[in-house]
């Protein structure tokens, strides 16, 4: 019995979409359990949900606001509802969290409950984009770390390795470092070290390095995993979701048009339909972030029940199959290698000063 704690109040709307996607995610997967978490009387309207069998309730007087500054969430709202599902996976009794609250209270409040994994230096938020072969492309980082060093990006690398291996099954995922031309003398300095530091953990063994890839291999599949800083990524996350919202958004106005214009749309129907369901960014919901001692995952803010259940989907996944071992198991493997990186940056650092 996997058992997964839920910001209930997180979120644009909180406990209107959170709740309902519960109960589809029970009736779905019968060998889970929720702790929902959250004020009793916001969530009062979903009694079937709060009085299932494989529900817990667990109280708590406050809510984390999606403008709220980090320090606000991490200082003031000690009994927030974000705040007390992470505390749910900290003290054991539940394997994994899923909140569609403010990004940057969920990665600091849960940097300060879980702490970081050893070896790891910033946590990374990864998900999953649609790809031309059918499949996903995993990226990583999707905002957490706007600027980032050459060591951060091969610790992204391993970490999206083991999130990869753990949850598809693939033996050795490949990692793609994202760049403006898939030449090795391309991209910032930051960009080629990384590539350095990315060949040398492919030559022992860390990791199954593709080489540089370009924005639209994320959506061709060239490789398994796409590494980059938290900027871009996000940027190329909101590019996407652009893109499936404006397809929706064709197939709809083309069946308002006229007489013909409805024919042609008609037969081309089930086409369109089905690539529209493949874009669609609510299959996708769901970001780990990763490099945290605890199962940690990010829903869209604006997330409705169809989504948020989907972001249930993958951190029960990522539980089922063991992530955090995973990812611990590839970080012991490389720190060698990372530590030596590790040290050269402050070795570099401290002579720049």
């Amino acid at each position: 019995m996997i058992t997964i704690a839920v910001d209930c109040m997180g979120g644009d709307v909180g406990p209107a979409s959170t709740l309902p996607a519960c109960a589809a995610f029970l009736d779905s997967h019968p060998e889970v359990r929720l702790l929902l978490v959250g004020r009793p009387e916001a969530m009062s309207a979903w009694p079937s949900v709060l009085q299932h069998p494989r529900c817990q309730v667990v109280p708590a007087t406050e809510v984390v606001a999606m403008d709220d500054p980090v320090e606000v969430a991490l200082r003031k709202k000690k009994d927030s509802s974000m705040r007390v599902a992470i505390t749910q996976v900290k003290d054991g009794a539940a394997q994994a969290i899923v909140s569609a609250g403010n990004t940057g209270a969920l990665m600091a409040i849960a940097r300060y409950v879980l702490k970081t994994l050893d070896g790891i230096d910033r946590p990374a938020i990864a998900t999953q984009m649609p790809n031309a072969r059918g499949g996903a492309t995993t990226v990583l980082d999707l905002g957490a770390n706007v600027d980032c060093s050459p060591e951060h990006l091969l610790q992204f690398a391993v970490m999206g390795s083991a999130l990869v291996q753990a949850v598809s099954g693939l033996a050795s995922p490949s990692v793609g470092l994202l760049n403006v031309g898939e030449e090795v003398i391309k991209g910032s300095e930051v960009i080629k070290q990384a590539g350095v530091l990315l060949r040398r953990a492919a030559e022992a063994g860390d990791l199954n390095f593709h080489g540089n890839v370009e924005g639209d291999d994320i959506f061709k599949g060239t490789t398994d995993i796409v590494v980059c800083d938290g900027f871009v990524g996000n940027v190329a996350l909101k590019a996407s979701e652009g893109l499936a919202s404006m397809i929706g958004a064709f197939i709809k106005e083309e069946f308002s048009r006229s007489i013909f214009t409805k024919m042609g749309a008609l037969f081309a129907y089930p086409v369109l339909s089905a690539f529209k369901k493949r874009v669609d960014h609510r299959r996708y919901n769901g970001g780990a972030l990763l490099g945290l001692r605890g199962l940690v995952f990010k829903s869209h803010g604006s997330a409705d029940a169809f989504a948020f259940e989907h972001a249930l989907a993958r951190a029960y996944d990522a539980a089922r199959n063991h992530l955090l071992e995973s990812v611990r198991d590839r970080i012991a493997h490389a720190a060698p290698l990372m530590s030596a990186a590790l040290q050269a940056q402050d070795a570099g650092a401290a002579t720049s000063a």
